[in-house]
């Protein structure tokens, strides 16, 4: 069995774990969210989205990262790098806090929605809302500071997929950091 047949196997196990139908309600951010703590460099070891272009094909996917950083008060500098069909593409963003929701935003660069649903500042799990030109997108991502995760934390991932109707569009990245090391400090 090999490398990738394991990661399959083991996603569908933590799918088949959950159940059909989810028993909590959907997790929201915390108002009182340490971002100081949360800011640094995370490696992005799953992805679930909506949209079906959101990653290239199998033989080319890796790790991808995320910085995030406090820019300023009520502001958040957030950079993902990806494995894209054209290579490691890294997008830079500056997010805005919405004055009533626990989210940042930044609608004119087709951020709807930035949420941390879950953390313990080691692993993390952020829905981001997508939305430009009449295309909307939902993706769900989990984060962790190292480059492997615990099945307990990938279990929270799933679930969250599974509320979020999202279980389908799940995909475990493979270990290959190389994308994810070009944005580390």
């Amino acid at each position: 069995m090999g490398p990738g047949s394991l990661l399959s196997g083991l996603l569908l196990a933590l799918v088949l774990a959950t159940g059909s139908k989810p028993q909590e309600q959907l997790p929201r951010e915390s108002h009182i969210l340490n971002w100081n703590k949360f800011s640094g460099f995370w490696y992005i070891l799953a992805v679930a989205s909506d949209d079906q272009g959101f990653l290239p094909g199998r033989e080319r996917r890796k790790l991808g990262a995320s910085l995030v950083k406090v820019h300023k008060a009520g502001q958040l500098k957030v950079v993902l790098a990806f494995s894209r069909s054209q290579g490691c593409q890294a997008h830079t963003v500056i997010l805005r806090k919405d004055r009533k929701k626990a989210m940042f935003r930044n609608t004119l660069k087709g951020v709807e929605g930035f949420h941390v649903l879950s953390t313990d500042y080691s692993s993390g799990v952020v829905y981001v809302r997508l939305g430009r030109a009449g295309h909307a997108s939902r993706t769900l991502l989990f984060f962790s500071r190292q480059s492997m995760s615990s099945f307990p934390s990938m279990k929270k991932f799933v679930d969250i997929c599974e509320i979020l109707e999202l279980a389908n569009g799940v995909t475990v990245l493979p270990k290959d950091a190389s994308c994810a090391h070009t944005i580390r400090p």
